[in-house]
């Protein structure tokens, strides 16, 4: 993994340093913004021209804003797993399954963090899916549960730094929230993906989503609002950020970018000048450093992840998912390990001949394919099964894909075969080898049925799976 740029050279770009954190007054609250399954672009300043995001965007003028974050498994529990501990997920045990308990063995930033005298809790969804206690945990690895950020405030202790995370459930399915919204955004502006159908359900899903990013965007603002109230947004390092991409076919449980890359950004006045603009590529993962630098912590050996006070200057990020829902007879994974770089996607399927989103015909979880989220743009594709969309979101894939992103944005034309590209793809597989060594992957020594074995704690699916 490449070093990091030296902190002189980050420090004479900064307007001040960072202060000395030697005294608990001095060490900054830290607020987690989390939005649920909100994608790369979908927001104003990231260029998408429909959305309606100005709490983010603001928050983005006023301090740092990436625009390769990416989410290192395109699952919940997974995802916010390594946010917490500051690894890769295969690195976390059967943490790197949706529902899959993270061990409280593990350090994870929120422990460190009330060990060390904050304050720390948050409010409606925390790690999980899951059961925190089938890992060691007496409560959610975030902490103490509360109603409201304002709940959260009237209990803290006078004085003491605060560590929130806030974790809407939006733009999580059924997006039917904030119909005002949806009714504001004409069903001509949406521009639909060309892994998807044209067609109006499409489409009113897509505004449906839109719709749900706006209000988590109004619900951040309140809670930036109160800080601001209190004189203490300063005082504050700010995220705003989401836990991986969205839940239309071939997003969420996928390794494509509408399914890994996220919105981010960070307001930090002490630390970091305003107007930032970072491209290099950042994790979720990178947060948990990233919080315990900022309050003058040492960082476990355990984290491989890298503070985003220093942002690394990173030219790939590395990719991977087990299983996400219980889809596939047998309780199997569908294991993907990856890298993303500006021009190239590299996907390897370990077990291509398993289905990716999940067994044509009901198991336990969701319905059939059913690591696709019910819509009725999941309906339409069963229903028609037109192609290429059917194939694309719900074929078998080969062992491997190479998507060349210049020509190909939204990586539908697998090039993996493709004699021109064979250097390339030696590379990038070679690059996957390396990571997946020097990150004790399981799977880097061949095959395991680690993940297959596993137990997964998620609902079984009651009644007949919709059509």
């Amino acid at each position: 993994m490449p070093r990091p740029i030296p902190r002189r050279a980050l420090l004479a770009a900064l307007a001040a340093p960072i202060p000395l954190l030697s005294q608990s007054q001095q060490r900054p609250n830290i607020l987690l913004l989390l939005g649920d399954n909100w994608a790369y672009p979908h927001a104003g300043a990231l260029g998408d021209p429909v959305v309606q995001t100005p709490v983010f965007d603001r928050l983005a003028a006023e301090g740092i804003l990436f625009t390769h974050a990416f989410a290192p498994n395109p699952s919940c529990s997974p995802s916010r797993s390594s946010l917490l501990t500051g690894q890769e997920t295969h690195r976390l045990g059967p943490a790197a399954s949706l529902y899959g308990p993270l061990q409280a063995t593990i350090p994870a930033y929120t422990t460190l963090l009330e060990q060390a005298g904050y304050f720390v809790g948050y409010a409606i969804k925390g790690w999980g899916p899951g059961t925190p206690a089938d890992g060691g945990y007496s409560q959610n690895p975030c902490g103490r549960q509360f109603p409201s950020f304002e709940a959260f405030l009237a209990a803290r202790p006078k004085n003491k730094p605060f560590c929130f995370w806030y974790g809407t459930h939006d733009p999580h399915v059924p997006w039917d929230r904030n119909p005002a919204a949806r009714n504001r955004i004409a069903p001509s502006s949406i521009t639909v993906p060309p892994h998807l159908p044209d067609a109006p359900e499409t489409r009113n899903d897509i505004r449906g989503y839109y719709a749900e990013v706006e209000q988590f965007d109004l619900e951040a603002g309140a809670i930036l609002d109160r800080l601001r109230r209190d004189a203490q947004l300063d005082h504050t390092l700010t995220v705003m950020t989401s836990d991986n991409g969205w839940q239309m076919p071939r997003g969420l449980a996928n390794c494509y970018d509408l399914g890994v890359r996220i919105p981010m950004a960070i307001r930090y006045p002490k630390a970091i000048r305003p107007g930032t603009r970072h491209t290099g590529f950042v994790t979720l993962a990178d947060l948990c450093p990233t919080f315990l630098e900022a309050a003058g912590l040492p960082i476990p050996p355990t984290v491989t992840a890298q503070s985003l006070l220093l942002p690394p200057q990173r030219d790939a990020v590395f990719l991977e998912r087990e299983r996400h829902a219980n889809v596939r007879a047998g309780n199997l994974s569908y294991p993907i390990r990856g890298i993303r770089t500006r021009d190239y996607l590299y996907l390897r399927n370990l077990n291509p001949d398993r289905w990716p989103a999940g067994d044509p015909t009901f198991y336990w979880a969701v319905g059939e394919y059913g690591d696709i989220d019910n819509s009725p743009t999941k309906q339409l594709l069963m229903r028609t099964k037109q192609e290429p969309y059917f194939s694309l979101c719900m074929g078998k894939r080969p062992a491997e894909e190479l998507y060349e992103l210049k020509s190909d944005p939204g990586q539908v034309r697998n090039r993996a075969a493709d004699p021109q590209l064979a250097a390339i793809k030696k590379q990038l597989s070679a690059r996957v080898d390396q990571w997946m060594r020097d990150t004790a992957d399981p799977r880097a020594q061949g095959p395991t049925s680690f993940w297959d074995d596993a137990p997964y704690s998620g609902p079984k699916f009651k009644g007949r799976p919709p059509q």
